[in-house]
């Protein structure tokens, strides 16, 4: 069950997510491809930022920084807790078990919804492949099966 507000909540550890758009800020693309989700699930934040590295990584190497945007589209809001267990010698005398077991909070975590885009790409025709190989390299880092979707300048590509 999620969080209702953050406030009642002792130490939320910060989301790893440092940029949610890179590459080309200002310059308008004819090209939009769109990364979703096939499955309902929640996103952790450390799967998300692991994501935009490789998929920005593949873009800056092949395409160049000028010639792309890139924005990630969920933002992890939601708190996860876990409840620690002890290990080693004498564990079973220290630890509770499933008493009071209510956890820590450990991480953040965004929840897609089915066909909820994750991450989009917008570029030039040219880049098309690159860009496509890139939201497909980002998709291997995130838990759910992902679809590329062309959501813009379909007439452009043959």
């Amino acid at each position: 069950m999620a969080f209702t507000r953050r406030e009642f909540m002792g130490g939320v550890p910060a989301s790893r997510i440092s940029q949610f758009v890179v590459g080309n800020k200002n310059a308008e693309f004819p090209i939009k491809l769109s990364l979703t989700a096939n499955e309902k699930c929640q996103l952790r934040h450390n799967s998300l930022e692991a994501a935009r590295i490789s998929a920005n990584k593949a873009l800056e190497k092949n395409i160049g920084l000028n010639n792309y945007r890139m924005l990630i589209r969920v933002y992890p809001h939601n708190v996860i807790r876990e409840n620690k267990q002890a290990t080693g010698a004498g564990a079973d005398r220290v630890s509770q078990g499933m008493r009071r077991a209510y956890g820590k909070p450990v991480g953040t975590a965004a929840r897609v919804e089915m066909n909820q885009t994750i991450i989009e790409v917008e570029t030039n025709q040219q880049f098309y492949m690159p860009a496509k190989e890139a939201l497909r390299k980002a998709g291997m880092k995130l838990s759910t099966p992902c679809t590329i979707r062309l959501d813009k300048g379909q007439e452009l590509i043959h």
